[in-house]
């Protein structure tokens, strides 16, 4: 579900300024079968990085979550979930099934190429993050 909130962007001089009333996430859940990087198979995910973008100048990680194996979304059979707090999830690779199924919870889902956690929120935050399309072979959607 968006939220209006304050937005970002670079001012071209090296500081980031708020945009008052855009519409942005609240928090962020990036996939990261490390704890480290953004991961792809979204639909077999079980950790995520989640972050705050209250204060979207500045977003930060404000947990970690590590699912067992019925509640990945590939296996998951349905009724509340985990992540249904989430606003957006950002991963490196989904299907086309996965976005759609997430689409219904309300989840927006930006699958992009950008491997570093906190630059692919600060992306996301300052609408500047390179999107990639679902994978149309993802055997997990």
């Amino acid at each position: 579900m968006r939220r209006w909130h304050r937005a970002c962007y670079d001012d071209g001089a090296g500081a980031i300024r708020p945009i008052l009333d855009q519409p942005i996430a609240m928090k962020v859940a990036l996939t990261s079968q490390n704890f480290k990087t953004v991961t792809g198979h979204a639909g077999k995910a079980r950790r995520f990085l989640i972050y705050d973008l209250r204060t979207p100048c500045s977003p930060r990680e404000i947990e970690r979550r590590e699912l067992p194996m019925e509640l990945a979304f590939s296996r998951f059979a349905g009724g509340p979930h985990p992540l249904d707090d989430v606003d957006v999830i950002i991963t490196g690779g989904a299907g086309a099934g996965f976005t759609n199924r997430l689409a219904k919870r309300g989840i927006e889902v930006v699958i992009c190429s950008e491997t570093d956690p906190g630059r692919a929120v600060r992306d996301y935050a300052h609408r500047t993050v390179k999107t990639l399309p679902p994978n149309k072979n993802a055997d997990c959607d």
